[in-house]
């Protein structure tokens, strides 16, 4: 009987690849599990976001007692530089910057939170009986919110504002016009997607109410993600707000409204202070939030917090 051909046979695997292969996976399941027990509010973006938030919030609390001045008073001469008595320099009226920058925060992020606010409970309403109740209902709505997706957002809210006359109150209802199709679509996705599983079923079997359906069964599923657009869009209000006193159509003077200073410091470009500082208030705001739409979206997010863990 002839010798089997060296060629033919199976090498036989070296004794470490086993001991290299038990060190990879655990490796492996160590990292699994340190990213298990990392929490998404432990980054970094979260941190700055939640306190620069938490900072500019105290600051519109307490801005009376944290400006040094009057921000509608006249207390140096105009289009001073940034000095020791005037931190952000002198409008080209004579008024401090600092203090009007301050001020500026008790009227753009209280506005931008109201519109939020307003817009997430019109959409999420709206929303909601489109996607549970279907046919001519969900036909309806959903032909509204196209009406509205088909022009450029900051163009209608411009024409709504223009018909409705320029003023904060005008502009914020303007903007809740423009902003609530997106939780309209948002909430009729996720109630579409849930409406015919199980435990809605036997609600329904049971004898609920189209109402306590919505509000008990449906509402853990829409919840998450409702607060996640939510606080990507309280940067997008506050942005919007803004190019609305900037283009006139908001705050009135002389309001101490950050987009409307942006406006009055293009007036008087050489002197950079006065509409550099009311636009990085701006911006702080702005990416403050958006970090903490992203840490939210992480946190509630199923599939992205399994995407992270592997």
């Amino acid at each position: 009987m002839s010798a089997p051909d060296p060629l033919l046979v199976p090498a036989a695997p070296l004794a470490g690849d086993a001991d290299v292969a038990a060190a990879a996976g655990a490796v492996h399941e160590e990292r699994a599990a340190r990213t298990l027990t990392r929490s998404p509010w432990k980054r970094p973006l979260a941190v700055v976001g939640l306190v620069v938030i938490v900072a500019w919030l105290l600051v519109a609390v307490f801005a009376p007692a944290l400006a040094p001045y009057d921000p509608l008073a006249q207390v140096a001469p105009k289009l001073l530089e940034p000095s020791a008595q005037h931190w952000f320099g002198t409008d080209n009226l004579g008024r401090d910057v600092f203090s009007r920058v301050l001020h500026g925060a008790r009227i753009s992020i209280p506005l931008a939170l109201l519109l939020v606010v307003l817009a997430t409970l019109v959409g999420t309403v709206l929303g909601a009986v489109a996607g549970y109740f279907g046919r001519w209902v969900d036909g309806g709505i959903m032909r509204l919110t196209d009406l509205v997706f088909a022009f450029p957002g900051i163009i209608l809210a411009m024409a709504v504002t223009a018909a409705l006359g320029a003023g904060l109150t005008n502009a914020v209802l303007a903007l809740v016009i423009v902003t609530w199709p997106s939780y309209a679509r948002v909430v009729r996705g996720l109630v579409l997607s849930t409406r015919e599983s199980d435990h809605i079923q036997a609600s329904r079997l049971l004898g609920s109410s189209a109402l306590r359906t919505l509000a008990v069964d449906v509402r853990p599923t829409v919840l998450g993600p409702v607060l996640v657009l939510s606080a990507l869009d309280v940067g997008n209000a506050v942005l919007l707000l803004s190019g609305l006193s900037f283009l006139g159509l908001g705050a009135r003077p002389p309001a101490p409204e950050w987009g409307a200073m942006v406006s009055a410091g293009a007036q008087v470009f050489d002197s950079w202070w006065v509409g550099l500082f009311p636009g990085l208030a701006i911006l702080t705001v702005v990416l403050a939030f958006n970090f903490l739409g992203d840490t939210l979206r992480d946190a509630l997010d199923p599939r992205t917090a399994r995407a992270l863990r592997g």
